[in-house]
């Protein structure tokens, strides 16, 4: 109607619609986050419950890297244990590819990158230059992420770690939430310390 007359009612539906359009993107966002939690959490409880089908060591392990490894949607995984127990050992090398022999204080050093470290967390998520060879092998140049699960086998026993290589760089970042692979790494633990004893 002129130049100096301000459309109060406009001005305030325009921002209501801003606001509606903010909270239907965040309410998009909470859907895609909670469809996501769930569908990790549905591929970790598969995972373990495929870990749990053998009824024998060697298989336990060599279905680490098989069937486990391709629910994870992960290009490795590799168990290292700290022995002091020879790499020439038959045993060792029929699991060469899924088992990895290290010397005492390794899963440390690994851990922490050779920094000193106050407390170690279970799990470590991080991306990678090149994979480890002593953990990851041939495939060590692939790998560009990695989630790293300290393992506890009890008390009197040097300490695992598993090892999940990703050739994704994304796959595993320090930002991710952790808890779904720590529930995995205490079902393994459990399961390692009933095959030990």
């Amino acid at each position: 109607m002129g130049g100096n007359i301000v459309d109060l009612r406009g001005i305030a539906m325009d921002r209501l619609e801003a606001r509606l359009d903010q909270l239907e993107d965040t309410h998009r966002s909470v859907i895609a986050a909670a469809y996501d939690n769930l569908a990790g959490t549905n591929q970790v409880h598969r995972a373990i419950l495929r870990m749990l089908d053998p009824v024998e060591f060697e298989p336990f392990l060599k279905n680490l890297d098989g069937d486990v490894a391709d629910i994870l949607r992960v290009q490795s995984v590799r168990l290292v244990l700290e022995s002091v127990q020879d790499e020439t050992d038959p045993t060792i090398q029929r699991l060469g590819s899924v088992l990895c022999v290290a010397e005492p204080g390794f899963v440390e050093s690994y851990l922490t990158e050779g920094r000193p470290a106050v407390s170690l967390r279970q799990v470590s998520l991080r991306q990678v230059q090149n994979g480890d060879p002593l953990i990851y092998g041939d495939a060590a140049a692939s790998i560009q992420s990695e989630a790293c699960l300290k393992l506890d086998f009890g008390p009197g026993r040097l300490p695992g770690l598993l090892v999940l290589g990703a050739t994704d760089r994304q796959q595993f970042t320090p930002q991710q939430g952790t808890d779904l692979l720590a529930f995995f790494a205490g079902v393994f633990e459990r399961t390692m310390r009933r095959w030990l004893s």
